[in-house]
């Protein structure tokens, strides 16, 4: 850092005012709109201060719901005024070289840029859940032997629900066909030794499909690892991605990984429902010998439109396509894609890890007192190299209590139950004066629930 921080203390506003200041990315803040503390106010809260309501709020959760990115809005009213000037034309005449009818196609080659990948191996469409179904009926394809699918023990509840119902549509118990995998007593997290170990002692499991960051601690798994052991063992992995892809590095076609899902609209910043998206690994672009669900838009392109009735899949994941793509939702995620090109995901990254450790040192420092006392813990590992842009804090008591007055500052996390609050700076749109800000914010939340005793 430079020389001229030696003066400041690293727990003052004005180090993390300095920080912005030498910030290379903080001109991409004016790219997304930052509500106001006035309009992200639940109606059933009264405002900490009413005189800072207009303020921008400080909005750090990116890992629910990524901002709103100006290009995003704009691409989507220039393809609302094709719509209405060229109506269905709009599907091959289209004034912006965006044709609807191969909408898919402007998002291949920065959705592979992001997750490591060839243009070939992914493709947007439908949600994150429905396509995990659809990976299930590709590779899940239990037999006498082999008929298993692990899962972490405190997975996403959508994913235990689409594993548990894919199982039983296939005939198979749930209490039998469902492993989990949790972490040791007394521990947070999940050792990617004991996963390994899991995988090397059960040989009916057919499906290894993990988080590649878990949702409620945030811990990145060790993706390469873990599905490496998962193909020595003869098993299919997969991974859900949704609070992974644009949060952490990733080389899905250099590990191996044989599909992966994610959604968009996190740290994707494609709004709220946005298309989900899709990894096949090119190993299986001409594999035409294993089950999908089958629709027209996964149908080859080049006679898609000659309305045969026989199936001929395009090559790559673009042959797992169902139904047409929504223009306006690829189109949002088009905008937000273009603010990852400009910013570039290195430099992304790298200020990433600086954005968190930041929070992590004002947390364990500003906080100290409270972290001794237990009145909340960090659950998402230290090391930089296991996690993203999330710290997971554990409130053990009062948690609703803890969000609300964060909420009434006009500091937007989320919570999920039981006793976690989820911060999640990211590095497009938030500042260090931000991660101040609710670290600062905490500390007299804390100190008004747990006075210090005279």
């Amino acid at each position: 850092m430079s020389a001229k921080t030696n003066d400041l203390s690293p727990t003052s506003l004005e180090y993390a005012q300095l920080l912005d200041s030498q910030d290379t990315l903080a001109r991409f803040r004016k790219e997304f709109n930052i509500p106001t503390r006035r309009d992200v106010l639940s109606p059933d809260l009264t405002a900490d201060n009413e005189k800072e309501l207009d303020l921008p709020c400080t909005y750090l959760c990116g890992n629910s719901l990524g901002l709103m990115p100006e290009l995003a809005r704009k691409r989507v009213i220039e393809e609302l005024d094709v719509w209405s000037k060229r109506g269905v034309e709009g599907h091959w005449n289209h004034p912006h070289n965006r044709p609807w009818v191969t909408i898919d196609e402007i998002v291949k080659e920065p959705l592979a840029r992001i997750v490591g990948a060839k243009p070939i191996e992914v493709t947007p469409m439908n949600t994150l859940t429905s396509n995990l179904h659809s990976m299930m009926i590709t590779f899940y394809q239990p037999t006498k032997s082999r008929f298993k699918i692990l899962i972490e023990e405190k997975a996403f509840p959508s994913d235990h629900y689409a594993v548990s119902s894919h199982i039983q549509s296939r005939g198979i118990d749930p209490e039998v066909g469902l492993l989990t995998v949790g972490p040791r007593p007394r521990e947070s997290t999940l050792r990617t030794e004991d996963i390994i170990k899991t995988i090397r002692n059960d040989k009916s499991i057919a499906l290894v499909l993990l988080s590649g960051v878990q949702y409620y601690t945030g811990q990145l798994f060790e993706i390469e690892k873990i599905t490496k052991a998962g193909h020595e063992e003869g098993c299919m992995v997969g991974w859900d991605l949704a609070h992974a892809v644009g949060n952490v590095p990733l080389q899905l076609h250099d590990w191996q990984v044989d599909f992966a899902c994610w959604c968009s609209y996190k740290y994707l910043n494609s709004g709220p429902g946005g298309i989900g998206g899709l990894f096949v690994h090119e190993k299986y672009a001409n594999d035409t010998s294993r089950p999908r669900l089958a629709g027209w838009w996964g149908n080859d392109k080049e006679n898609r439109f000659e309305m045969k009735p026989e199936f001929s899949p395009s090559k790559g994941a673009a042959g797992y396509q169902v139904s047409n793509p929504g223009v306006l939702v690829t189109s949002a995620l088009a905008g937000s894609l273009e603010i990852f090109d400009q910013a570039g995901f290195t430099n992304l990254r790298n200020k990433s890890v600086r954005l968190t450790s930041f929070l992590e040192t004002l947390l364990v420092t500003i906080l100290a007192t409270h972290l001794r006392a237990g009145h909340f813990k960090i659950l998402t590992p230290t090391d930089v190299s296991q996690r993203g842009c999330q710290l997971s804090l554990d409130f053990p008591e009062r948690m609703i209590e803890v969000f609300e007055e964060l909420q009434k500052r006009g500091i937007i996390c989320d919570e999920r139950k039981p006793t976690v609050i989820r911060i999640a700076p990211t590095p497009l749109y938030n500042s260090f004066e931000d991660v101040h800000r609710v670290v600062y914010s905490l500390g007299l939340i804390l100190d008004r629930i747990y006075p210090t005793k005279s």
